[in-house]
């Protein structure tokens, strides 16, 4: 168990990351200068919509997309929501398609319209977590009216091929979303070459503040949404309530340190982490106990999920894996963190195929620029010990 002098190393980055110093010193002036409400008249009033407009416009700027495309919500989540459930008012029941490896928000925007008469599709994955393209005729078939796939696997890093179900969708007029939340924070992707009509990302996983997404929206499908809830006619009436300007220059001055990445590319963004990744994956799997989940190369640079077992191979607990990593200062994942507090199987890890005995068996391991190449040993090392304290207990 490590003291308390020793380093803490945090590999959750798809929970959460640390707030940019430049993303804090953005927000102290933005606090300063906007702190007003944007639909106020006066001069307190404008000049908060003027910062709410200036964070925008960067935000375009960083994604290669207009400034009207963009849309602030409170998260990925409500993002996604609106999205389904927006585009699924002004239209009458059909099909929803989405894979069968989901974040839990679109799930439950997916398990509402149900409830509204829709029929929802899973799209089968292999092994490797990632969509069978062999199904593509079939699903874009009627009654299918959207479509949605999370563009980087949470839970397992794997990349789905967007650009090329998009072009699809497109062909046959179908809208389509991609939940790239955990895309975005390591590379952004130029919105004006995406074959994709709604996006949803948060803040929080670029190291941007919580509490603010968006949602990039092409225009000719913004008039077919609906806002979830009524009140003011705030960002072009989709998304009723005041707007926070110093969440959104947070969120611009994080898209700024981003660097842009090629849609067919995501693999290789973040500025060179796939490396750091690689080396602690090459140190971990010295073990026996640890074998990688999730597709080898087409996954998200900074992700690495692991299955761990005992010296006998018989699966281990990842969340008792958690805890145990915990004491020995490292803060890991058993999966998505919006589901990571439920002791139970792992649906993606069955949608992969996954055996019923190791779908518990999960480890996430997600890298920042904060670590230093020169620490992975030590972080190896203090896994080897975790997996034995463990066992042995």
């Amino acid at each position: 168990m490590t003291g308390p002098e020793d380093p803490y190393f945090y590999l959750d980055a798809c929970a959460t990351a640390p707030l940019r110093e430049s993303v804090i010193s953005c927000m102290v002036r933005a606090q300063q200068d906007g702190w007003g409400n944007p639909s106020s008249l006066h001069r307190i009033g404008c000049d908060a919509a003027e910062s709410l407009e200036r964070a925008r416009l960067s935000i375009s700027a960083s994604l290669g997309a207009e400034r009207s495309d963009i849309l602030f919500s409170s998260g990925a989540t409500e993002s996604a929501h609106l999205a389904l459930l927006g585009l699924a008012k002004t239209q009458s029941p059909g099909r929803l398609v989405i894979s069968a490896v989901e974040h839990p928000a679109v799930a439950a925007a997916a398990h509402q319209l149900v409830a509204c008469g829709w029929t929802v599709e899973r799209w089968p994955v292999d092994a490797y977590g990632q969509i069978q393209m062999q199904h593509l005729d079939r699903l874009l078939q009627p009654p299918t009216k959207i479509v949605s796939l999370i563009w980087g696997q949470s839970e397992v890093g794997t990349l789905q091929p967007i650009q090329a179900v998009g072009e699809a969708c497109r062909s046959k007029h179908i809208p389509f979303h991609t939940d790239a939340t955990q895309v975005l924070s390591q590379g952004c992707p130029n919105w004006s070459e995406l074959q994709v009509d709604l996006l949803t990302a948060s803040a929080h996983k670029c190291g941007g503040p919580r509490g603010i997404g968006l949602l990039l929206i092409r225009q000719e499908i913004a008039e077919r949404i609906q806002p979830l809830f009524a009140g003011g006619q705030q960002e072009n009436g989709l998304r009723a309530g005041t707007e926070c300007p110093v969440l959104a220059q947070g969120m611009a001055a994080a898209f700024r340190e981003i660097a842009s990445c090629q849609a067919h590319q995501v693999e290789a963004s973040g500025s060179g982490i796939a490396r750091l990744r690689d080396a602690l994956l090459a140190l971990l799997c010295q073990n026996d106990a640890i074998r990688l989940s999730g597709h080898p190369r087409e996954r998200l640079p900074h992700h690495l999920s692991v299955l761990i077992s005992d010296r006998h191979g018989q699966p281990m607990s990842g969340r008792a894996m958690v805890r145990a990593l915990d004491r020995e200062g490292i803060a890991a994942s058993s999966g998505s963190a919006c589901s990571s507090g439920r002791d139970s199987d792992s649906p993606v890890l069955a949608a992969m195929g996954v055996d019923p005995a190791w779908q518990r068996s999960g480890l996430r391991l997600s890298l920042g620029n904060w670590i230093d190449p020169a620490t992975l040993p030590n972080i190896n090392d203090r896994i080897q010990i975790a997996i034995d304290r463990l066992e042995h207990n």
